[in-house]
This record gives structure tokens, sequence and C-alpha cells, in this order.
């Protein structure tokens, strides 16, 4: 009897089965060298498709970090490729190791930098956080290019971030910085882990913004009150509303926006930058709001380099084991489950490689 071997496939490498993350990807080619510009909110962000209508182009300049060959000194011309990966509140540096190591399957000559400056610190103003982030990263890339060796030389160079939870907001904050300026053309990958892009507005679990609230009142941490617009009596003067003004996500290539619906520390809107039908209800903060999201979807839609991927990902975890821990009665466990498993990453980066090589 004859086997079709090509249907066959090894599920062994994801564990057992009733335990695999159940992920809905929904995927966006913006093309190139066309124009367009979000005015029906609503129709973009509640599942609707994207419009493709432009995209300017800036071209990805070549580094050059040593001098020119010569008749005896052949320069050996290879790609940078740096990943950094930033984590939340209080959390560490190697939080998010697991994306980490199945990024360097698929690129094993990426260059990964674990981002510790902010450790600790996490309470602090975004503008702080993403300034320090900014300096550490061009520190790592300045080490990086100098130490190139006599016979080596970067003829390209791509950067790519991936960031859990408040560090995607911070990544954010970090690309407005005058450090980051000259790197910006060299942007390829965003990976945002349920990042609370669009702040804590219209958030659904009222036990964790009970807490949030108490949290701000013992602690004043500013970054609590920044993702809660409560850092400024107007809200398009809070920290979060100018930050969609700024120029953050247009110059990546791909984007991907990763969030569950099981994941009650961040609202699944704000996640997936999409409208929320309770905004559409709010005559008062909802225009804003309509503003703040319109914002960051014309950057998404707008000035790639190429054609680019965009994709907002929905990952279901199997929570059963922990249904009745305390991390599942707050909204925490698919938070951290993000954190603790890999093969939802495992998932993506395999179905879409450019995007990860």
């Amino acid at each position: 009897m004859k086997i079709n071997s090509r249907s066959l496939q090894d599920l062994q490498i994801f564990g057992s089965l009733s335990q695999v993350p159940v992920i809905y990807v929904e995927r966006h080619m913006i093309q190139c060298q066309k124009s367009c510009f979000v005015e029906d909110v609503a129709s973009l962000s509640l599942n609707g498709p994207l419009d493709k209508t432009k995209a300017t182009i800036m071209p990805n300049a070549a580094i050059n970090s040593l001098p020119p060959k010569t008749s005896n000194h052949v320069l050996v011309r290879r790609a940078l490729r740096v990943v950094v990966f930033v984590h939340g509140f209080q959390g560490h540096h190697l939080d998010l190791r697991l994306v980490r190591n199945q990024w360097l399957l698929i690129d094993p000559g990426a260059e990964c930098l674990m981002s510790r400056i902010n450790e600790d610190k996490t309470t602090g103003d975004f503008r702080e956080l993403g300034q320090r982030l900014a300096e550490e990263v061009s520190s790592f890339l300045n080490i990086k290019i100098s130490s190139a060796s006599g016979r080596t030389a970067y003829g390209s160079f791509r950067l790519s971030f991936v960031g859990h939870s408040i560090g995607n907001v911070i990544i954010r904050s970090a690309l407005t910085d005058a450090a980051m300026k000259p790197y910006l053309k060299n942007l390829y990958t965003y990976m945002s882990i349920s990042g609370p892009h669009l702040g804590y507005l219209y958030s659904s679990n009222t036990l964790f913004s009970s807490g949030l609230w108490l949290f701000k009142k013992l602690k004043g941490s500013p970054c609590m009150h920044q993702l809660t617009f409560t850092d400024d009596t107007d809200i398009q003067s809070c920290y979060l509303f100018k930050l969609s003004q700024e120029k953050t996500l247009e110059y990546f290539q791909n984007i991907i926006l990763l969030s569950s619906p099981q994941d009650r520390y961040v609202p699944y809107h704000s996640a997936r930058i999409q409208l929320c039908h309770a905004a559409t209800r709010d005559y008062k903060k909802g225009p804003a709001y309509r503003a703040m999201l319109k914002n960051c979807l014309n950057q998404i839609v707008s000035a790639a380099t190429t054609d680019r991927l965009f994709l907002r990902c929905d990952v279901n975890f199997d929570t059963s084991s922990q249904a009745r821990t305390l991390n599942n009665f707050i909204g925490r466990t698919a938070h951290i489950e993000f954190l603790e498993t890999c093969t939802y990453a495992r998932f993506l980066m395999w179905s879409f490689p450019k995007a990860f090589s």
C-alpha cells in the first residue's frame, strides 16, 4: 500500500494536541506605492477589510561600517539583523527568552538584545523609559557595527522589536527619541504581544480596574496614570494620545499584533488596535479615542518600504488546569501564558518566515 507522505505531519513538535493554543490569524497585505488614509474607523477596526490605497516608500539604506576595499583588502559583506526584546511591567529581561529562542531557530545569525535597562523602573514615566531604551539600543548597535573585523563589513541592516505588555508602549516611545532617528529607515519587524496601544479605556475587567485605581493612589505610578489617561485633564493632552500622533509604526515592514480574548489584563481592542463598541457610545471620551485609533491605523496602512505584512492574531490558550488559580480569577493567566509557552510563536514564525529572517 502506498502512503502519501506529503499528507503526514509530525504533530509531536507541538506537544499534546489538547494543550496546543488555537490561533486565529487576520492577514492584510498593504501594497507599496499606493495611498491609504483611514476615514471610516469603524469599517477598518471592527474586523473589516483594510483599504489598500496609499503607501509611500522610504529606501532602506545600506550600512557600511568599514572603509572600502583595496587591492590587498577584500571585504566580506554580510547583513546585520538585530532583534530587541522588551519586557513588560515589573518584568525581567529574560521574560521573552522562549520567543527569542524560536526566532534564533529560524534565523541563527540574528543578534538579540534582551533589554534590561528598565528593570525595576517600569513604574516611571514612559518618556523616561523610552529614552533609556533608545540609548540602550543605540549603544548596542554602535558596538556591533564598530566591532566588525577587518575583513567584514555590514552591507545591510535590519532592526526588529518584540514587546510584551507595556513594553510595547516603551518601544513606541523609544522610537520617538532622537537617538533612534538614524535607525528608523532600517526597521523591519514589530511583534507586539498583548500591548495596550490604546491604553486602558473601556476595560471590561472591573476587578483589575479597581486594583489599578488603588495602585495609582498608593504608588503614584506615572505610567499607570498615562495608561488610564489621568495624566492630564484633557484627554488630547495625555501622553498616549500624543504618542499616537508620532510616527512610530509606519517604518516597519511587518507588523504583528498578538492578543488573546482570555487576557483580561490588557483590553482586547487595545492589543489589536481596533474600535470597541463602548467607544462608539461614549460621547465624552469616544471621539478622542477614535482619533487616537485613526492615528495608529493610518501609520500601519501608509509609508511602507515594501509591501507590508500586517497581522492581527488571536491566541486561545488551554487554561483548564488553572481554572481555580488566583491568576485565572483576576484574568492574568493568558497574559503570562504568552511568556510561558512558545508554541504560538513557533507557529507564526514558520508560517510567515520572511518576517523573521
